[in-house]
């Protein structure tokens, strides 16, 4: 018996709670529903989520970083959402109780989560005056929220425990009722204010309506350099299948029109050059292949478009880089920086720019609209600097770029690779004569041979796409007569220096994967 009135109290409790944190999560809705509106009107970057999520992505340890992209790839960012969003409701769950069983603890809670969003937004790289004005604003939104809902939450809750029904009864109405009016209310304000924000947005018109010059020089296409087999990538990415992997969260929004670049640091003549400035150049066409440093063996994080931009050697030759320097430190508008070598900006027989377009159009917005960096031979996080504002000149004992703390080497030339495109593992391919075909990479040199081993056999010299230049991949591919059963195949590359791929595997971190390509044939 006495076991019995130990556990009605218990379960009561608990059912309190449960509203409790009902209440919690709707006033987190509130939170961020009047800092979305407050953003829509005041300032457009002092969003908390978008706040908090790139505070994150900044500080996770490098492992993670590598994970996330391994597991979730360009859906990375989306992933973090989500992850954020079920952090926010336990939180704001817990929040509720404690304001139940400890007030004002709850409302601390929530004041301790604004005081970080606040942190997180005037901390970003880029944030304007008024970026602190909507999490301020939520939070005293949220708490407000929460202090009356857990209000009347208590007054049915007294009312229910002291047997008045005609309490109880108007306590619960009271607290059901505010509770679905704000729940209500954030979902509309919060996704409206969203949407809002989102359709208002002017830049992906202003971006189509941009129309940038001809270019003086384009790439010349040689007969022979796209073999046309099905399954294999083709020579040029489309830019809608193009590999993104970035610290953005949301893509920057950027009007060309008040764009500027800033090149500074260790220079004879700082100078600022404006969108008109740096097209008025004159352009070019570039075809050069692409490389993520997360790119795994036989992995996606690679392609390759036809750019059109202006060499990085002179914009930098305007300013006049000084004796000593060694790296140029680039800036997206974001944040993120990159460390690259002086050298490899300046050497003329490298064709480093700053491209303006990608494959005969404009900069797709993710891809780094209006400007970013493309630097032939190294690997993105030390030189494709997307959204790029500023170039210091400096040294690499002064600066270091936004992932060497993060574990990754300062400099990382791209490293030999191949890579199996066709056929697959995940599909048998019927007997009799095949194609096995893929990529191969070696910037800047160039590829000299492929060669492919089927079941530990010899090794077969493949054929070779006709190669564009030295900074563009090559297709090639080996004729087989596929016979029923599981298959091994390798391949592995060498360059125009006579260097062989490197055999051994090697992890991504510091600087790239290495290893031969080994997979799975099935014929049925």
């Amino acid at each position: 018996m006495e076991a019995m009135t130990n556990v009605v109290p218990s379960q009561k409790r608990f059912r309190w709670w449960a509203w409790a944190a009902l209440a919690g999560v709707v006033s987190a809705g509130v939170f961020l529903a009047a800092a979305e509106l407050a953003a829509l009107l005041v300032a457009r970057d002092g969003s908390p989520i978008l706040a908090v999520g790139s505070f994150v992505i900044d500080i996770v340890p490098q492992p993670v970083k590598e994970f996330a992209i391994a597991t979730f790839g360009e859906l990375d960012k989306v992933a973090l959402l989500a992850g954020l969003g079920l952090a926010v409701l336990v939180a704001s769950a817990v929040a509720g109780v404690l304001q139940l069983v400890r007030p004002p603890l709850g409302s601390v809670a929530l004041g301790v989560a604004g005081a970080l969003s606040v942190a997180a937004i005037v901390t970003r790289a880029a944030a304007t005056p008024l970026a602190f004005v909507p999490p301020v604003v939520g939070t005293a939104a949220g708490i407000v929220a929460l202090t009356l809902l857990v209000r009347r939450l208590r007054r049915w809750r007294d009312g229910a425990q002291g047997a008045d029904a005609a309490a109880a009864g108007l306590g619960r109405r009271g607290f059901l009722r505010f509770a679905g009016v704000a729940a209500a209310s954030a979902l509309l304000v919060g996704v409206g204010s969203r949407i809002v924000a989102a359709a208002g947005s002017s830049i992906a018109a202003i971006r189509d309506a941009v129309k940038l010059p001809a270019p003086r020089t384009t790439v010349a296409i040689p007969e022979g350099a796209e073999l046309d087999i099905p399954g294999l990538s083709p020579l040029y990415t489309p830019n809608a299948d193009f590999y993104r992997v970035d610290t953005a969260l949301t893509v920057p929004e950027i009007d060309p029109a008040s764009w500027r670049l800033t090149i500074d640091g260790m220079v004879d003549r700082p100078a600022e050059l404006t969108f008109d400035d740096l097209v008025g150049m004159g352009l070019d066409e570039y075809s050069v292949t692409l490389t993520c440093v997360s790119n795994e063996v036989g992995g996606e994080l690679l392609g390759t478009a036809r750019w059109l931009g202006i060499p990085v050697r002179e914009v930098l030759r305007r300013a006049g880089p000084q004796a000593g320097a060694d790296m140029v430190l680039s800036r997206s508008v974001d944040g993120f920086t990159a460390s690259t070598p002086l050298a490899s900006l300046t050497d003329d027989g490298l064709d480093a720019i700053l491209a303006v377009g990608m494959n005969g159009e404009p900069l797709p917005l993710e891809h780094g609209f209006p400007v970013r960096m493309v630097v032939p031979g190294l690997y993105g996080y030390v030189s494709a600097t997307k959204w790029l504002t500023a170039l210091r000149v400096t040294t690499f004992a002064a600066d270091e770029g936004y992932w060497t703390p993060r574990g990754y080497s300062a400099t990382a030339p791209i490293k030999l690779s191949s890579r199996i495109d066709t056929p697959r593992l995940d599909r048998a391919i019927p007997a009799g004569p095949t194609k096995i075909a893929g990529v191969a990479w070696a910037q800047p040199v160039g590829v000299e041979r492929v060669e492919v081993q089927l079941d530990d056999g010899e090794w077969r010299a493949a054929r070779l796409s006709t190669p564009i230049n030295g900074a563009t991949w090559v297709q090639w591919v080996v004729d087989w007569d596929a016979t029923p059963g599981t298959h091994y195949v390798a391949v592995r590359a060498t360059d125009r220096d006579g260097r062989l791929q490197a055999e051994e595997r090697a992890p991504i971190a510091p600087d790239g994967s290495t290893g031969w390509q080994r997979t799975l044939l099935r014929v049925r």
